[in-house]
């Protein structure tokens, strides 16, 4: 019986190619270089923990991204705790109905706009949207039914239009 190789190697090995990748990944997302870079040494703090254990995970690229996209995720759901015990959101509820909202947008404008949004409206908007999740991966993501997600797409959906309709009339604003 031969000897396993250790995987943290393994992972010190994948570090180089995995770093611009992960950074790269999480840069696009949050749009800002200090919390991308800490949620860059997040997924590889954590990596090296999911290695201690056994078995421990095949690693990849791949792997690293998914295990970014969970750190995000976490920090996107402390953000929003956090917003909600500043101040209370009014909900709205869907009618019960998708609205077609074909126009072409503005990419830079729609990253600030995406950008100004509370943590919960980029989480959904963003893992739907920029990570092309179905409803329900995003419900598990961010540990809500699938019914909640829903209505909190519609909702970020509408804040989103309407700051980037209210942006796109007084670029000022």
């Amino acid at each position: 019986m031969g000897v396993e190789p250790d995987p943290g190697h393994a992972l010190l090995d994948l570090y180089e190619e995995a770093l611009p990748q992960v950074y790269g990944y999480l840069l696009a997302r949050c749009r800002r270089r200090a919390l991308a870079e800490d949620l860059t040494a997040e997924t590889f703090l954590a990596a090296v923990e999911a290695v201690r254990r056994a078995p421990p995970p095949r690693l990849t690229v791949a792997w690293l991204v998914g295990v970014a996209r969970n750190k995000l995720v976490d920090h996107w759901r402390r953000a929003e705790r956090e917003e909600r015990g500043l101040r209370l959101v009014g909900s709205s509820w869907h009618d019960g109905f998708e609205d077609p909202w074909d126009e072409r947008l503005d990419a830079l404008l729609a990253r600030e706009v995406l950008a100004a949004l509370g943590p919960h409206h980029q989480a959904v908007l963003t893992l739907r949207y920029l990570d092309g999740l179905p409803v329900p991966e995003i419900a598990e993501c961010l540990g809500r039914t699938v019914h909640a997600t829903e209505a909190l797409l519609v909702r970020a959906r509408r804040s989103f239009r309407s700051a980037y309709d209210e942006r796109k009339e007084d670029p000022d604003a």
